[in-house]
């Protein structure tokens, strides 16, 4: 793409990196110097009825700047990258008609991509796939049927949890339907970009991430995560495969609930699990070009890129 029709495209601001590193602390200290509006692109963080557990923008945060796409979905239902792209565009285009500017905040790597750079058209999977998979995967659990995916796609297994029963099925479904995998027609995907881009990633020293993601459990836990996991497991069902129920931490605290594990070993695998994903997204970050990585709590240098991402508009 020429210069000039990359200035052309609409402008927009991502802040990405690990989960708990500090992005959506970013986005507020950059709303007290510019318009901004916050969107969200984390898988978890669009449940309702989860906002602690799932890290969502508290009443205090609501309240500095408008945010978008969180807390919308119904527990019992998924959301694709294909919807979230669709409903990120409608929020870009209504924060920009405001003459806002748009930030996108979150971890989810996947949907990222393909809001900038497009996604790829995989066609409707029958629906007898689809529920023998699911059967399947309640009956044996998402840990086999996730040897499985690393045997036919092991860069696309090695980018999720092998508890990650949505994307687990999704994926081996997509390959019994069509032949190909999930990283195969992710690499078919419409060469954007949409957008012209401002990615701030946020980093920490990971022995101080570390700190942090455990202080983060004790704090959900005071703020009452198990109650919430209890409220939505009383309203829908007691189901490990409720899709909301599917991220980490409310699956360590269904196994609480169900006298599976006590609640040391709750919070132990719960950390366990939320370090092991860090370290994956972090390992898709990497491979995204022009990030522009900023040491957390170091809001001086990305207030000035945004001043100059900002003045080229």
């Amino acid at each position: 793409m020429s210069k000039d029709n990359a200035d052309r495209l609409p402008r927009i601001i991502c802040i990405l990196g690990p989960t708990g590193s500090g992005k959506n602390r970013l986005a507020l200290e950059l709303s007290g110097f510019f318009p901004v509006q916050i969107i969200n692109f984390d898988s978890r963080q669009v449940y309702q009825g989860l906002p602690i557990i799932t890290a969502q923008p508290g009443k205090h945060e609501l309240e500095v700047c408008a945010h978008h796409l969180y807390g919308f979905l119904s527990p019992d239902k998924s959301i694709s990258a294909g919807r979230f792209v669709q409903m990120a565009r409608e929020c870009i285009q209504g924060v920009r008609r405001e003459s806002g500017i748009p930030v996108l905040v979150g971890g989810t790597g996947l949907y990222l991509r393909s809001l900038i750079h497009g996604l790829a058209e995989i066609p409707p999977v029958g629906d007898d796939v689809r529920r023998a998979l699911q059967l399947r995967c309640m009956h044996e659990g998402p840990e086999i049927l996730h040897r499985e995916l690393q045997e036919i796609d092991p860069e696309y297994a090695a980018r999720i949890s092998c508890r990650d029963r949505q994307r687990i099925t999704r994926a081996l479904e997509v390959y019994q339907d069509t032949g190909f995998n999930m990283t195969a027609w992710h690499r078919s995907q419409p060469s954007g970009p949409f957008f012209r881009v401002l990615k701030l990633g946020v980093y920490t020293q990971w022995e101080y991430l570390e700190q942090g993601l455990h202080r983060r459990i004790q704090d959900m836990l005071r703020a009452g995560a198990v109650e919430e996991v209890q409220e939505v497991c009383r309203v829908y069902g007691f189901n490990r495969d409720l899709p909301a129920m599917t991220g980490i931490g409310c699956r360590e605290v269904m196994d609480f609930l169900a006298g599976d594990t006590d609640m040391k070993s709750c919070i132990q695998r719960w950390f366990k699990n939320t370090r092991d994903y860090a370290k994956r997204q972090m390992t898709w970050f990497r491979k995204e070009s022009d990030v522009h990585w900023i040491q957390a709590g170091d809001f001086s240098e990305a207030r000035g890129m945004v001043e100059k991402f900002v003045e080229r508009s």
